[in-house]
């Protein structure tokens, strides 16, 4: 009896680590496919902005956005998808396209806006944690800057203040706080999320 206990315990705990490595390389994959997709993306979007060029020769003015506040997010549709801009990350190496509404599905493309507006200093982005996404949002300090680019290449500086860990269903914690932009994503599993916060910088 106790031999077939041991034999029982010893298959599962095989089935176990089956499992485990099979779920390491999907979301390896999936990242990988994630990252490639982003990078094929921002090729995509680099060449549909201003040439620098082009920049040069109009007479500088006051971005729109800064008499509009309330207008919306100008976007650049590639495959199927509305981009509102690019936000780059120099600590962690990232430089990625943003999705202009979220979806589950669009998710597995790039970060996705969850709500909010550049303009009106109450963007929320969320993403997968890939590697190539949001899987080191964990190790921004405190101090750490991120960029965001929009469609018009007008660029807005931000600077971490807080990280939070908050619960899955917690949508009013998330959208709560006086933050200019939030970066949030799921830790492995979904037990809690990973949530950034951002001030603006002064221009």
């Amino acid at each position: 009896m106790k031999t077939d206990r041991g034999t029982v315990w010893i298959h599962l705990g095989l089935l176990l680590l089956a499992a485990a490595l099979f779920l390491t390389a999907y979301n390896t994959m999936a990242s990988h496919e994630a990252g490639e997709t982003s990078r094929q993306v921002m090729e995509q979007l680099c060449q549909a902005l201003p040439t620098e060029s082009t920049a040069e020769t109009e007479a500088p003015s006051v971005p729109e956005y800064l008499l509009d506040a309330a207008r919306e997010m100008p976007v650049k549709t590639i495959d199927g998808k509305d981009y509102i801009g690019v936000l780059t990350i120099p600590a962690l190496e990232l430089e990625l396209p943003v999705i202009s509404q979220w979806d589950y599905a669009a998710l597995k493309a790039a970060p996705c806006r969850y709500s909010g507006s550049l303009y009106q200093n109450d963007l929320i982005i969320c993403a997968h944690n890939y590697s190539s996404h949001f899987g080191r949002l964990k190790n921004l300090r405190v101090g750490d800057i991120a960029i965001f680019t929009d469609m018009e290449e007008n660029a807005v500086t931000f600077r971490m203040v807080e990280r939070e860990t908050l619960e899955p269903t917690d949508l009013e914690g998330m959208e709560a706080g006086d933050w200019d932009m939030t970066l949030y994503t799921c830790t492995v599993g979904g037990q809690s999320r990973v949530t950034v916060r951002f001030l603006r910088e002064a221009p």
